[in-house]
């Protein structure tokens, strides 16, 4: 994955799901040559590396089997490796995982931050000894989907998702992951309300204090919705775009090592203004990561 990506900026992140019942794009990229098309379209619009995943992680949304997920996924990895396009795999699930790094996957997203699959951790360790270019995305969880609104609770969010942050990377460290393949994602949205995903975005300089880099994944979520309606109906997923790249342009000039977006032409330009407009700084935080 190194020699793709470029230096001194954030990365973007492009979204692709093969799914029916994601909450942005459900149902659009179920054919894996149409999913392949749509990595190559988001490449052309300025994304760095492709994250495919074959299960929704919406609130709400009930588990599919390992077979069903890795049945979505496994083609389009294939198909976007042979068209040259770096690929990440959004999984919870070790043996899908696994399946996606051999056919050519180089980041490892994991929501579940290990914890869904007790065989994660080792499975990557495991990989990354096979694959240089290996990343794992360690993200802030505290269940499932069908259950994540009701664990939403926090005295301190902040103080709570780095300390639980933390430990998860400890963790990983201990079965054998080597520290400096991995990026944290601060979970906005899991187990999550409005309040608590701004005042995480306010704070990422804290959260880039337990030493990993930063992925940040704010794209077209709950709580710009409800920042946009203003009192009024919320608009739908694809409407949040220009609040996204807003996201994007701020993450980027606190140092994230990447936004993780649906649409990335407009996030693209975003970090991009944001490395000029930081300058060496900017650049030498987001270098602490891969890159």
């Amino acid at each position: 994955m190194t020699a793709p990506l470029p230096g001194g900026r954030c990365l973007v992140v492009g979204v692709l799901n093969t799914t029916p019942d994601s909450f942005s794009d459900g149902g659009r990229f179920l054919a894996p040559d149409v999913a392949v098309a749509r990595g190559v379209e988001l490449v052309a619009q300025g994304a760095d590396l492709v994250d495919v995943g074959g299960e929704s992680t919406r609130p709400g949304a009930a588990r599919v089997s390992a077979d069903e997920e890795a049945r979505r996924v496994l083609p389009v990895v294939r198909g976007l490796r042979a068209a040259g396009v770096v690929v990440s795999v959004d999984t919870m699930r070790a043996e899908v995982a696994r399946a996606a790094v051999a056919a050519g996957a180089v980041v490892v997203n994991d929501v579940s931050g290990g914890l869904a699959d007790p065989a994660m951790a080792a499975t990557v360790a495991e990989l990354a000894a096979d694959v240089p270019e290996l990343r794992y995305v360690l993200s802030h969880w505290r269940g499932p989907s069908d259950v994540m609104t009701s664990l939403a609770r926090y005295d301190d969010v902040v103080a709570e998702v780095e300390a639980e942050l933390g430990a998860r990377l400890a963790a990983v460290e201990a079965a054998g992951v080597p520290r400096e393949r991995v990026v944290l994602d601060p979970g906005l949205g899991f187990a999550k309300v409005a309040e608590h995903d701004w005042a995480l975005l306010r704070d990422l300089p804290r959260l880039a204090g337990l030493g990993r880099p930063l992925l940040v994944g704010a794209s077209r979520k709950r709580f710009l919705g409800s920042l946009l309606a203003a009192g009024g109906e919320v608009p739908p997923a694809p409407e949040r775009d220009d609040a996204t790249a807003a996201v994007s342009a701020l993450a980027a000039a606190a140092g994230a090592w990447g936004v993780r977006v649906h649409e990335p032409r407009a996030s693209a330009a975003a970090v991009r203004v944001a490395a000029a407009w930081c300058g060496p700084a900017a650049r030498h935080r987001t270098e602490q990561g891969p890159a």
